[in-house]
């Protein structure tokens, strides 16, 4: 049983993506076809996370799920988060990070590995450091998704599956996928540069209906829902 700070081991997808799918020079993201990504189920709530003048600093995303029934194959879900230039936060990312990838500069990575949701509690951990992130960024968003390779997927088909964000010993965001049960990925949350210039984070849990390579490319594509019901901080625990 691994320790959620113990680096998992590196891994590989099977195949290359195409080359229209590789996001600025980075390592490509998944293998799988290129439809349309249809969206979405679910709804985007501001989220105030920080005390007045204090901004995000480190920031882990936790995710869990049961592992697959005997005879099925492999549960394999994945935190993904996509960078956005401050110029164009809503274009293209810049990078995208996962499970193959971490950011160039060593801020965003992922901590803790999981292709089958075997382990304790949250098995897969993407660690944010925002506080060290360069100015060029403006935005980042991060979301959830299911690898198709045994056959269709959605969150419906997923046992007790659950996200957590969390800032130190406060918990941001809580989320068990329910309003996304049809979907094959989600978006969890965007964090942005606030108009003085520190973080803050937006629940942004929104569902698509696609392949990863399509999503990691279209997930940040909308511009952020404005106003909404907020919610309070919460000391953190699980789903």
């Amino acid at each position: 049983m691994t320790d959620e700070r113990r680096s998992a081991p590196p891994h590989r997808p099977e195949g290359q993506a195409s080359r229209k799918h590789q996001v600025a020079g980075h390592k490509p993201y998944f293998t799988g076809g290129g439809r349309p990504c249809p969206r979405w189920s679910g709804s985007g709530r501001r989220h105030p996370v920080s005390s007045v003048g204090e901004g995000l600093g480190k920031v882990e995303v936790r995710l869990k799920w049961d592992p697959s029934l005997l005879g099925e194959s492999p549960r394999h879900l994945d935190i993904v988060a996509a960078t956005y230039s401050a110029d164009e936060p809503h274009g293209r990312p810049v990078y995208v990070v996962h499970y193959d990838s971490r950011s160039p500069d060593g801020t965003i990575n992922m901590t803790r590995h999981s292709q089958t949701g075997q382990g304790f509690g949250y098995v897969e951990v993407m660690v944010l450091e925002f506080d060290r992130l360069s100015a060029l960024y403006g935005r980042v968003v991060v979301g959830v998704v299911i690898h198709q390779d045994g056959g269709r997927r959605t969150f419906g088909d997923i046992a007790n599956a659950g996200v957590l964000v969390v800032q130190r010993y406060t918990e941001l965001l809580a989320d068990d996928f329910t309003q996304v049960a049809d979907s094959t990925a989600t978006t969890v949350a965007e964090f942005v540069r606030n108009a003085s210039g520190e973080w803050e984070m937006r629940e942004m849990v929104r569902g698509f209906d696609c392949e990863p390579v399509p999503f990691t490319l279209e997930m940040g594509s909308v511009p952020s829902p404005r106003g909404g019901r907020t919610s309070k901080e919460r000391p953190a625990g699980t789903v």
